[in-house]
């Protein structure tokens, strides 16, 4: 991580897994998004499995907008029946972090191809806050997480909190 990137701001992250099947025990891609930003050296302030619907995702949202200033979603970006953090997170957004969706979606063509252009991963900011939809498995957030998010977190806060 460059450290130049890392600005005054204090990094308070919610991670919030969406899933109606994943428990503590099963969500690896939560327990290392909450280890990547541990080792980054921020804090993770509060963490939650809320299942695939919209009232549930936005009530986890708002509960962690109470103490994080980064949030991160990990599932329901796809395009089955039951993938609604978009529809549930997106009305939120204040301004939308356009080149996160799409630089994800070009990471991942090298990693998994074409099927990359099936996720709807986003980003956007809410006030001060930051808020990353990406993908549920564990690739996926690592590579959202280690290439694109804590490279760059700080950065944002510190320019959204000018």
């Amino acid at each position: 991580m460059d450290p130049t990137h890392r600005g005054p701001v204090e990094v308070r992250a919610a991670v919030i897994t969406v899933s109606s099947t994943r428990t503590e025990a099963t969500d690896t891609s939560g327990q290392l998004i909450r280890d990547r930003f541990a080792a980054a050296g921020h804090q993770v302030v509060c963490s939650a499995i809320v299942p695939d619907t919209v009232p549930a995702i936005r009530a986890a949202v708002v509960r962690s907008l109470e103490s994080a200033n980064c949030v991160v979603l990990s599932g329901g970006t796809g395009l089955t029946h039951d993938d609604c953090t978009i529809e549930a997170v997106a009305p939120f957004y204040d301004r939308i972090i356009d080149g996160f969706g799409e630089l994800f979606r070009a990471k991942s063509l090298a990693e998994i191809g074409t099927a990359a252009m099936l996720s709807r991963a986003s980003a956007g900011l809410v006030g001060r806050s930051v808020i990353f939809c990406i993908p549920g498995s564990t690739g996926a957030a690592r590579l959202a997480l280690e290439d694109l998010i804590l490279p760059e977190v700080g950065h944002i806060l510190t320019h959204v909190n000018k």
